[in-house]
């Protein structure tokens, strides 16, 4: 997780590149709930698949918290410096077998997000069973959400 370069991110598709960076965020309210979208049908990767809450690539020369800003101000509306958020996890391809470099956040909200419809298409607040259900039976999600999923369910019992 040392950047040693650039690329478009075309180009690390195209090569099957694992050693870029990208964010992951799961809105959860007070009832433990998450809110979970589904792709646009517009998207070029993975069109109409269940998403994590807000999700991108860490742009060159930004860090992943500037990342998640970004992302959640451009998919979902929301300014992380009125909301509380926490870092749960921080994965690599190598050790965890996921599709990049990533952390994984927790963005605690009651309020339903006015999401960018560019980028989804539905979305809903599910309890975590019906969640973990939901995405242990869907064939249409993002290749890392059953991984990341199951972290979040482990951090929210925890808390408990």
């Amino acid at each position: 997780d040392i950047v040693i370069g650039n690329k478009f991110r075309s180009e690390v598709y195209a090569q099957k590149l694992s050693n870029f960076r990208v964010i992951n965020a799961f809105l959860v309210n007070d009832q433990n709930q998450v809110w979970i979208p589904k792709r646009s049908s517009n998207k070029r990767l993975l069109p109409l698949c269940l998403s994590s809450s807000a999700g991108g690539h860490v742009a060159a020369g930004e860090s992943y918290e500037q990342a998640l800003i970004r992302e959640t101000q451009e998919e979902l509306n929301l300014d992380l410096t009125k909301l509380n958020y926490k870092l749960i996890a921080k994965l690599s391809p190598k050790n965890d077998h996921v599709s990049a470099h990533m952390q994984v956040y927790i963005i605690k909200t009651n309020h339903t997000p006015n999401y960018n419809q560019e980028d989804f298409v539905s979305a809903d607040w599910y309890d975590l069973e019906k969640l973990n259900h939901l995405i242990k039976n869907s064939k249409y999600t993002k290749g890392d959400l059953p991984k990341l999923i199951s972290i979040l369910i482990n951090q929210l019992t925890l808390v408990k």
